[in-house]
């Protein structure tokens, strides 16, 4: 039975490579995928999804204002597919996530989605929030922190290495401005670390 999943963790922990990665063992074994990104994220070229580590793949790209239930139906009308890979899930929309859960349930295609859960801010992206009320499985892509504890949260840095606690959610590019923390640690950087 098809499911959708969530492959959610911080900045940096090798989303991407895991996708690519699956993506790779399908193929393998003679079943074609189907790999979308979001076109906001072009770091490795439009319509590319890229690693840190040198692998990548060409990719369909999605704006919000797409249906991907519609998307994913004219790609099978092109030839078979095994399954669906979204890299970036944390730009997809609501609607965009119901329309995956479609997928999943009226055409009975896994859907893997790979994704940041929570900004700079420590919020949820719109589309991770959705994801996470949907899902049918959920998988943590783990990273750890300078302390060496699991990595939850993200900071966004200055030029100086100050933590960010303000602007835009998104913010293309500039992965050596993030840094991926554990909780706590990311609570003493944003000055948010009460005396025990």
């Amino acid at each position: 039975m098809a499911k959708l999943y969530f492959n959610y963790s911080t900045m940096n922990a090798g989303k991407s490579t895991v996708l690519l990665q699956a993506s790779h063992n399908y193929r393998e074994n003679n079943m074609d995928t189907y790999l979308l990104t979001a076109r906001v994220d072009d770091r490795a070229g439009a319509g590319r999804i890229a690693s840190r580590i040198g692998i990548g793949a060409e990719a369909d790209v999605f704006v919000p204002s797409d249906d991907l239930f519609t998307m994913v139906s004219d790609r099978i009308s092109q030839g078979e597919i095994a399954c669906v890979f979204v890299d970036e899930a944390q730009f997809l929309s609501s609607d965009q996530v119901w329309q995956l859960a479609r997928v999943v349930d009226d055409l009975n295609l896994p859907v893997l989605c790979y994704g940041l859960r929570v900004d700079f801010q420590g919020q949820l992206f719109p589309g991770s929030a959705t994801l996470l009320a949907l899902a049918d499985e959920m998988r943590e892509v783990r990273t750890i922190c300078r302390c060496g504890r699991k990595a939850t949260m993200v900071i966004r840095q200055d030029e100086n290495g100050n933590a960010i606690t303000e602007g835009a959610q998104v913010q293309i590019g500039g992965n050596e401005t993030y840094v991926s923390l554990c909780r706590r640690h990311w609570r003493e950087s944003v000055g948010d670390l009460t005396a025990g």
